[in-house]
């Protein structure tokens, strides 16, 4: 969308009065609403209290919305693949944690609610001074040198255990009141509220960074730099910048860590292997849509909390998934939903309905069986002391029994099979369908084919591609 389309579309946006603004700004009101209301879904009426997994769980979610979508302000929008993002989550934690314990002792006067500030700018300090370096190289480079700061932090940790803590980290107690709202913040509940207020301040603001003519111009440097270099701008400036930019959201993401878990330590705040878990889920969600991280972010807590409950394979599980989204949608789960919205927008979703539900059935029975070779293995590998029996959805398998391994190749095979033969069928319905729409697109407006206003349409393109 241009930026003179949007000024030519403000005054008429702006007769719309408030029923106009609502109907603009109704996806920011669901969400704050959805945040405030969805702990109460887990709120147990007959003992009066909530459920603390529950919330814990949505705690982290916030937590990693706001740090996933600062890390793709660099991967997304930049274009710059970083393998050490994660140590802004980890140096704005520890000095978040630092500022509590400050403030508990009554050596720091400033309230709970606003330590999140102290580790946003710590992370905008460190931001300062690692992207001065990292920020004159791109591509390849670039990444190498984040790789080798987050390991030279790393490896800091254990030489200044002052500030770190040394291997067990640094501990704090949020409980020490005095707030804007003589909240003491020892339940979970309300640490939560503390969270989903700065993740949406932190993404209604890092949205409207994307529509900033620095915003932008990071789309230029991510796909000409050439380009941006020969009309006058320094790409190395305006990377500098996002780089900058990010430190500081990814610092209020460290932070309200620290207040959550009350302990910041260096294996789980600052290693590389956190920072490509990140790189993984952001990538997942869709790098190149803004609400694509927040999809990520998402996922990312459901894998390491929920799904690592259910198998000890769950490592091996995001790696599989994670190369089937690669061969098959590597746009990630926010294009596969952009590119629907594109052809609901022209009524001609229920020609797919079918072969969804086809795809759906035989990648179900491809996993079924594939999951269960999978974990016959681990059964065999790490858990023979305790027979060769196991329990797989209902079933009995039997390590020992060729029948067992037999049956799960059999499924996977035969699921794989099936929904080959069902994406290629699907795949040329898929063009026949954008075929009709690109002609449709060719002999009428693109406001009169689509049911979607052009109002609707400018936001649907600013959700987009930053």
């Amino acid at each position: 969308m241009s930026e003179g389309l949007v000024r030519a579309a403000a005054p008429a946006l702006a007769r719309g009065g408030l029923a106009g603004r609502l109907r603009r700004e109704w996806p920011w009101l669901a969400a704050l609403a959805v945040a405030l209301i969805v702990p109460w879904f887990s709120f147990d009426w007959t003992t009066g209290r909530h459920s603390g997994f529950i919330v814990s769980m949505l705690s982290q979610m916030g937590i990693m919305i706001i740090f996933a979508l600062s890390y793709n302000m660099q991967m997304g929008q930049s274009g710059l693949l970083s393998f050490g993002h994660a140590v802004f989550l980890g140096l704005g934690g520890y000095m978040t944690a630092h500022a509590v314990n400050a403030a508990k002792s009554g050596t720091l006067p400033i309230p709970l609610e606003l330590t999140p500030l102290a580790g946003g700018l710590a992370g905008l300090g460190f931001a300062i001074l690692f992207g001065y370096f990292a920020t004159k190289q791109r591509a390849t480079a670039f990444a190498m040198i984040t790789l080798g700061i987050g390991e030279l932090v790393a490896a800091m940790s254990l030489m200044f255990p002052t500030f770190f803590g040394g291997e067990g980290g640094v501990t704090t107690n949020r409980t020490y009141g005095g707030g804007f709202l003589g909240l003491k913040f020892g339940s979970q509940l309300e640490v939560y509220y503390l969270i989903a207020v700065y993740c949406f301040i932190s993404t209604v603001l890092m949205f409207a960074f994307t529509l900033t003519p620095l915003g932008r111009m990071l789309n230029a440097v991510r796909d000409n730099p050439e380009r941006v270099e020969f009309v006058g701008y320094s790409t190395q400036r305006v990377r500098y910048l996002a780089f900058i930019i990010s430190g500081f959201f990814a610092g209020i993401g460290g932070a309200l860590a620290a207040i959550n878990f009350e302990i910041v330590n260096a294996s789980d705040s600052l290693s590389a292997v956190r920072s490509g878990g990140y790189l993984l889920f952001t990538f997942l969600g869709g790098a190149t849509f803004f609400f694509g991280p927040m999809i990520g972010a998402v996922l990312l807590v459901l894998a390491s909390v929920l799904l690592s409950e259910v198998t000890k394979a769950w490592l091996l599980y995001l790696g599989l998934i994670f190369l089937f989204m690669v061969m098959y949608a590597p746009g990630g789960i926010a294009s596969l939903i952009m590119m629907n919205v594109r052809v609901a927008a022209y009524r001609k979703l229920h020609q797919l309905w079918g072969w969804y539900a086809a795809l759906a059935a035989t990648t179900a029975v491809m996993l079924v069986g594939l999951a269960g070779l999978i974990e016959l293995i681990y059964h065999l590998q790490l858990e023979a002391g305790t027979g060769s029996k196991l329990r797989y959805l209902g079933l009995t398998l039997d390590t020992e029994s060729a029948a067992s391994w037999l049956g799960a190749l059999a499924v996977a095979v035969v699921g794989a099979a099936l929904f080959e033969w069902v994406r290629r069928r699907f795949a040329t319905e898929w063009g026949r369908v954008q075929s009709e729409i690109e002609e449709a697109m060719t002999f009428k407006e693109p406001e009169a084919a689509a049911p979607l206003g052009g109002e609707a349409a400018a936001r649907e393109a600013s959700l987009g591609a930053p």
